[in-house]
């Protein structure tokens, strides 16, 4: 997925278009950017801004939009009002979501936005957004005024801004989100972690530009993107003298593809009676601890399905122990999720020239641990990585199959392949 972040430079790498890509990549999209400004600032201070002329802006745009098929857009510093009216004027008939993160000042000290620039800002960039995603007082400014998140946030909307989240309100020991899309408004809560940091905004808003990319409803990727970010900062580490940075959590990229396959319609359908669970590891795995998983299940909600769990190192064991036994003759094999069995869905598999092998239960000795010794029988019956291994059970055992890959994203893309075949 080819996701474009239009932003400023942060030599820190803590925050603007290094941090996009850092938070990007970690969730399995390909990043590419537009860069509108270069600032010179530091974990602990800032320094200055300059601005990127308009028409190279617009130009970096355009040469990106002629190559790539994107899937969405994020607008974080623009700066100044040359720089809005070139943005604008690419992407006014951009049908693909647009999250707008509203950039006014540095967490080091600097402005991002120029005074003179925050009506063009209103008037041109806001209406771009299919999300915009403020702080307090980001929001507040953007208002005009101060006052509750629903007052803001309404007029925020009115503004252009399909759907707006207003982040970081403190309530007790949580911290929340505001979501307003049309008429009706929802809050979205987490724990609330101490301390300052560098970085989390563009977190949340890149999270919310990945989950409206990937098709999620608002609802869901406002859950997505508070998870991302609360992990970031539960994660951030102090590099430099300043503010610590907040860090892509190495869950990112494996809660990125749950996300997708529990978002794609008709994804009840392969759920097995068990669950599911997907996992996923670093190289060379050699116990349950190595992998991580979901601690619970994907389940089967009606015609819906969710995430019961968490993710963390040995929530599964089942499928991380198939994914330790396949990575151990293929290295590249970093990824696995079960599904339901059905002739169905392996002739799907087959159509859509995945590599398969199978193993037969009936045959698996007592005194074994079976699922290892399942894979490591399917392994030897091929000389190639396999898409799919998969049993028709057994004597009291689930028929099921385990669809494999080198990372989480491309398990998740075979998965909705066999949906939509």
């Amino acid at each position: 997925m080819n996701l474009l972040a239009i932003g400023g430079s942060d030599p820190s790498s803590g925050a603007g278009i290094q941090g996009d890509i850092r938070v990007l990549s970690s969730l399995g999209a390909h990043c590419l950017s537009a860069i509108t400004a270069v600032t010179i600032q530091n974990t602990s201070t800032f320094e200055h801004a300059e601005p990127v002329s308009p028409r190279i802006v617009g130009a970096q745009i355009r040469c990106v939009i002629s190559d790539f098929e994107l899937a969405g857009i994020k607008i974080g510093m623009v700066y100044e009002k040359g720089i809005i009216k070139a943005i604008h004027h690419i992407l006014e008939k951009t049908r693909i979501p647009i999250v707008v993160d509203p950039v006014i000042e540095s967490t080091t000290g600097g402005r991002l936005l120029a005074k003179s620039a925050v009506d063009a800002y209103k008037k041109l960039i806001i209406p771009l957004a299919t999300a915009i995603t403020p702080n307090q007082k980001e929001a507040e400014i953007l208002a005009g005024m101060g006052g509750p998140p629903g007052r803001t946030a309404r007029i925020i909307q009115e503004m252009g801004a399909k759907n707006v989240i207003i982040t970081g309100i403190k309530r007790g020991r949580n911290i929340s989100d505001y979501i307003l899309k049309g008429d009706t408004h929802r809050t979205v809560s987490g724990a609330w972690i101490r301390g300052a940091n560098r970085g989390s905004g563009g977190v949340h808003s890149a999270a919310v530009l990945f989950g409206l990319a990937s098709g999620y409803g608002m609802q869901e990727t406002a859950k997505f993107a508070r998870q991302v970010s609360h992990d970031s900062i539960r994660d951030a580490k102090k590099y430099g003298r300043g503010l610590p940075i907040t860090d892509a959590a190495p869950e990112n990229r494996l809660l990125g593809a749950i996300n997708r396959i529990i978002n794609t319609k008709g994804m009840a359908k392969l759920i097995p009676q068990c669950q599911t669970n997907f996992v996923h590891s670093g190289p060379g795995p050699k116990n349950t601890g190595d992998v991580l998983g979901v601690a619970g299940r994907i389940v089967r909600t009606g015609d819906h399905v969710t995430m019961a769990g968490t993710i963390r190192y040995g929530g599964s064991k089942h499928v991380a122990s198939a994914l330790i036994a396949a990575s151990s003759k293929f290295p590249q094999i970093r990824a696995a999720a079960n599904i339901r069995y059905s002739e169905e869905i392996i002739g799907a598999a087959r159509a859509a020239g995945m590599k398969i092998s199978s193993y037969d239960r009936s045959r698996e000795p007592q005194s074994v641990q079976s699922v290892p010794w399942g894979i490591k029988k399917a392994l030897a019956r091929t000389k190639r990585p396999p898409d799919v291994i998969y049993h028709a059970g057994g004597w009291g055992k689930e028929p099921m199959i385990i669809i494999f890959g080198n990372t989480p994203d491309s398990v998740a893309e075979k998965i909705t392949t066999l949906i939509e075949t």
